[in-house]
């Protein structure tokens, strides 16, 4: 004999994680064509990402800048390609700007990550 309990609670829990976003944070890369800067991070930084805890906190997403997704709003627009912006709730958090090698992108994304890890966490 199954519990009363699991009968009423069931359909209500499973309706609540069912409809709650799956994810609040993502980074999202702003590419264009021809961006040699971007080629870079695709080639040594891109296939790496998802599987750091970086992608745990914010799933990269990408977007073309001339095709911004219009689900986030932006402080400004970007400008620069790539250009890494922070997003939480459809709303910019940070951003970086330009790619200089993978070592600074891992250092300047977990510091920007932190900045705003009482939001996204």
């Amino acid at each position: 004999m199954r519990p009363v309990f699991a009968f009423v609670f069931a359909p209500a829990f499973a309706l609540a994680v069912l409809s709650a976003p799956a994810i609040a944070a993502q980074l999202l890369v702003v590419t264009q064509e021809g961006c040699h800067y971007c080629a870079a991070f695709d080639a040594q930084v891109a296939p790496a990402y998802p599987k750091t805890d970086l992608a745990r906190r914010a799933p990269l997403r990408r977007a073309d800048l001339h095709a911004l997704p219009a689900d986030v709003t932006f402080t400004a627009p970007p400008v620069f390609t790539p250009t890494f912006v922070l997003i939480h709730d459809g709303r910019e958090l940070g951003r970086i700007e330009g790619y200089a090698g993978d070592e600074f992108f891992w250092f300047l994304t977990e510091k920007l990550l932190d900045q705003h890890s009482t939001i996204i966490d």
